[in-house]
């Protein structure tokens, strides 16, 4: 990576920056301070802009998927981006005012749905109010009369006629008075109460000591027709409701127009950060930023072409330079894999060759089907033919590609064929039992019967596995000449571990293996006690730590066992296929058997597949992430994100976007 400072003509501004956007070639560096003479432009108002409008667009088309959705393939998000010509940049910025515009209204209109709505809500609650008070034949608000008062309200209890009338009599002995009670639950009793108008300070004073509480909104029509006319309204909301929706449905045709301005939008805005990233005076901009060194030629063209009095200037870009991965076609595809995790750092190694595979040969193992793999490797060979999608999908198609290949080699080695889907239908039409290993013309590996043999390859694998981790950490601290660091804290532990495994193998092998494997497993214990303390000033404590050093030993051998889920998971994919196998048989070979038996089949052996593809990917992931990148990768760096077109839906043709 170098440092690149572009130096032209402020003329030659508007040209240079859509080339350079339009090439993806440079990341624009952020500086705080402006070089002396310089200053810099104020572009917040017009991003800010753009910004509000792009979200405009982006809001105007969640509703538009909401109210009329677009009607889409299942496959339809492998399509890459539409291409564009050039000149429909230009024709999208003579739009954009129609386009606010349509948006504005879709908003207002997605805005007064949703007020409708919320009345709904509203008149939903106050019907519900009323409920209780339906069989009331006279208003909640019905006044005094000249003689009478009357009390409507209700209690918060269970309140019957016994309980009210013994109750008032019990507050006030001396009360006159007659009741009603409309409803009655154990939450809450409606009643009305009639007293003599003399009496009413003495029942108000009883009915308030009983919890007594008239309505909040009384109504001066009776709860009945109260209710109604709130139905109506009701009804009339979900009216509205539905012709907002329907207005918004007629703006689905302009979605194209609308996503199309989004990316104008962003485009734009894009633009525009970088412009106040520029050193400017009324003559002269000055743009730093990073650039691949493959790539310094292809700037200079550039630059000369649309800029022609410009200068480049090209140093050293140090360790604030961002990170850009470039890998051969077979390791590509798992860069994403190692982004996930986090972009190496400039100390760092890029562990995606090396990572790459052991991701296709573990998520192999683990899947362990070729009729599987078979079908991955054309669903994803389909894809990348048919829908020639954008350059992020294609390389996660690529991905599951090199996993199907992989896969289809385990499920060679287990004799797994859609599980065993060949002998099972072999038995069933001519009612002869025979095996995989029959069926076969090689030796394979049973999941079931030959487990322990494939615990001790799953083991011996992640020993491989990680040694090669420990052997990038080796090599990292040679680059960086902590030669101490690498012998003694990396190696010994490598030669540790490789005694161990001769020892092993010895058990099952010879007596000259053990000994060899114990004779090297204690000398690079002995030199471990030896240097890991190399740190402390008194010997004993030097031993000490040393000797406590040792203890790591268990951190390892965690990590071994962590590789007995190529075991558990290959297991699991041939035990389910093998079970779904089965069920499809159990009908027989008449017409409607062989018809469930196809049903079966296809449903059991795509459930499967969506399992055990799910699982074989996060643990493939996590056995990458654990146990290899622990042991040498820190990651933390920057990613290369260069100033280019980052639309959304469309790319312009002969762009470097991809």
């Amino acid at each position: 990576m170098k440092a690149v400072r572009i130096i032209a003509l402020k003329k030659n501004r508007k040209r240079l920056l859509e080339h350079l956007q339009d090439s993806s070639l440079i990341h624009v560096r952020h500086t705080d301070e402006c070089e002396s003479g310089f200053e810099r432009t104020d572009t917040s108002a017009q991003l800010q802009q753009f910004e509000r409008n792009a979200a405009l667009t982006a809001q105007a088309l969640k509703i538009l998927d909401g109210v009329a959705p677009e009607k889409k393939g299942l496959l339809s998000s492998f399509k890459g981006r539409r291409e564009v010509e050039p000149e429909e940049i230009g024709k999208l910025a003579a739009q954009s005012v129609k386009v606010i515009g349509i948006c504005n209204k879709i908003c207002d209109l997605d805005k007064q749905a949703a007020d409708y709505a919320a009345e709904r809500i509203r008149l939903r609650t106050a019907m519900a109010q009323l409920e209780p008070w339906k069989d009331l034949d006279i208003p909640m608000n019905t006044p005094d009369t000249a003689h009478t008062a009357v009390f409507i309200g209700s209690f918060p209890k269970l309140v019957d006629n016994r309980i009210l009338s013994e109750t008032l009599a019990q507050e006030a002995p001396d009360l006159i008075f007659d009741y009603e009670i409309i409803y009655s639950s154990s939450a809450v009793s409606c009643a009305v109460i009639i007293t003599p108008k003399r009496q009413k300070e003495l029942a108000d004073n009883a009915l308030r000591t009983m919890g007594f509480s008239k309505p909040l909104n009384p109504t001066s029509r009776t709860p009945s027709v109260k209710s109604g006319r709130l139905k109506e309204k009701y009804d009339d909301m979900l009216d509205k409701i539905e012709k907002a929706k329907e207005q918004i449905s007629t703006y689905a045709k302009y979605r194209e127009l609308i996503s199309d301005m989004q990316d104008y939008f962003i485009l734009r805005s894009e633009k525009y950060k970088v412009i106040a990233e520029l050193d400017q005076t009324n003559h002269v901009f000055i743009l730093n930023g990073f650039i691949p060194e493959v790539d310094m030629n292809k700037l200079e063209e550039i630059c000369t072409r649309a800029a022609p009095e410009c200068v480049l200037e090209f140093e050293e870009a140090g360790d604030e330079a961002p990170v850009k991965l470039k890998n051969n076609a077979f390791a590509e595809p798992a860069e994403s894999i190692v982004t996930m995790y986090s972009p190496p750092s400039h100390k760092d190694v890029d562990p995606t060759p090396v990572m790459a595979f052991f991701f296709y040969f573990f998520f192999g193992m683990m899947f362990s089907d070729a009729g599987y793999g078979v079908l991955m490797i054309i669903a994803t060979t389909i894809a990348l033919k048919v829908f020639r999608p954008d350059k992020k999908m294609r390389n996660n198609l690529k991905l599951f590609q090199y996993c199907g290949v992989s896969t289809v080699i385990w499920g060679l080695i287990f004799g797994s064929i859609f599980g065993d889907a060949p002998a099972v239908v072999y038995k069933l039409f001519t009612g002869n039992e025979i095996t995989m290993q029959q069926l076969l013309p090689w030796p394979i590996l049973d999941t079931q019967k030959d487990a322990l043999t494939i615990m001790i390859l799953s083991i011996g694998l992640g020993l491989v596995h990680v040694l090669v981790g420990m052997g990038c950490k080796f090599y990292v601290c040679l680059k960086e000449k902590d030669y101490a660091a690498a012998f003694f804290d990396t190696g010994l532990w490598m030669t540790m571990l490789v005694g161990f495994a001769i020892l092993a193998a010895g058990i099952a092998v010879g007596q000259t293996l053990i000994y060899i494997g114990a004779g090297i497993a204690i000398a690079s214990a002995a030199g471990l006690i030896l240097t890991q303390g190399r740190g402390k000033k008194n010997i004993f404590a030097r031993l000490i730590g040393g000797v406590a050093s040792l203890y790591d030993i268990t951190s390892y051998i965690s990590d071994l066992l962590s590789y007995s889920r190529l075991l558990a998971l290959g297991l699991t994919t041939g035990v389910m296929a093998q079970v779904f196998n089965m069920l499809s048989t159990l009908m027989g070979t008449n017409v409607f058997g062989i018809i469930f038996m196809i049903v079966i089949f296809l449903v059991g052996h795509a459930i499967t597949i969506g399992l055990n593809a799910l699982g074989s990917y996060v643990h493939t992931m996590r056995l990458q992430y654990v146990e290899m990148f622990s042991k040498f990768y820190e990651g933390g760096g920057k990613a290369f994100e260069p100033f280019s077109l980052k639309t959304k839906n469309f790319k312009i043709k002969n762009s470097n976007d991809d």
